[in-house]
């Protein structure tokens, strides 16, 4: 099953990808993990994004398609794959299709994540993430069990560099101009599920099988 996870900046993206790679036993693919792993690494590409990143600014499609194919042909992604935080613009759902096509592949579902922009704004601030395996953590909503440690592998949690308030906001404007239109997108081509992601976690999990489950059936 090849997923895509949609939503604006801190809809809880990552949470409900690593839930779904857990149970189907695929990859979770995260643009942002990439990203943060080339800027620890302090190569090329990770100085290129560091500072558009932090500027709340979407990294270019060439580099962001470039790095996201390379992953997801790579033998842990023949059985389907979750992709979180790709794509994020017309031009990288445009070329994901096309790319796909020529493996005789496509898209299974896209499900959208809604969460208003104050609730965002509320808990951007809150957010935690693993510097080692990228698990995703948020203070009030999903706090890991030891405060500050990751539960999967016990390293120190870190903030998120670009959820400061300023950055945050500048992030929001870009997804709703450049990301959002994707959904109608999806919707066109009748993959798009739509849920309600001011929820806890597990309850947003469960509505996203349910309707994964009726989205089958039809």
């Amino acid at each position: 099953m090849r997923i895509i996870m949609l939503g604006a900046p801190g809809a809880g993206k990552g949470t409900q990808s690593t839930f779904f790679a857990e149970r189907l036993n695929i990859p979770h693919i995260s643009s942002g993990a990439i990203f943060r792993k080339h800027i620890q690494d302090q190569d090329e590409i990770g100085k290129e994004v560091k500072d558009i990143i932090e500027r709340g600014e979407l990294v270019p499609d060439r580099i962001v398609i470039e790095m996201i194919m390379e992953r997801i042909l790579q033998r842990d992604c023949q059985r389907g794959y979750i992709l979180d935080g790709f794509p994020r613009t017309y031009q990288q759902a445009t070329a994901l299709k096309h790319a796909l096509l020529e493996f005789g592949e496509e898209i299974d579902h896209a499900v959208y994540l809604h969460v208003p922009d104050e609730n965002i704004k509320k808990r951007m601030p809150n957010r935690l993430v693993c510097p080692k395996c990228d698990t995703p953590y948020n203070i009030m909503s999903n706090p890991p069990l030891v405060p500050g440690v990751c539960d999967r592998c016990g390293a120190i949690l870190q903030e998120r560099s670009d959820d400061t308030e300023e950055t945050v906001q500048k992030r929001l404007e870009t997804f709703h101009s450049e990301t959002e239109p994707i959904k109608d997108y999806y919707r066109r081509k009748g993959l798009i599920i739509e849920v309600d992601g001011t929820k806890d976690p597990d309850e947003v999990y469960k509505d996203i099988v349910k309707a994964l489950v009726h989205h089958g059936n039809h």
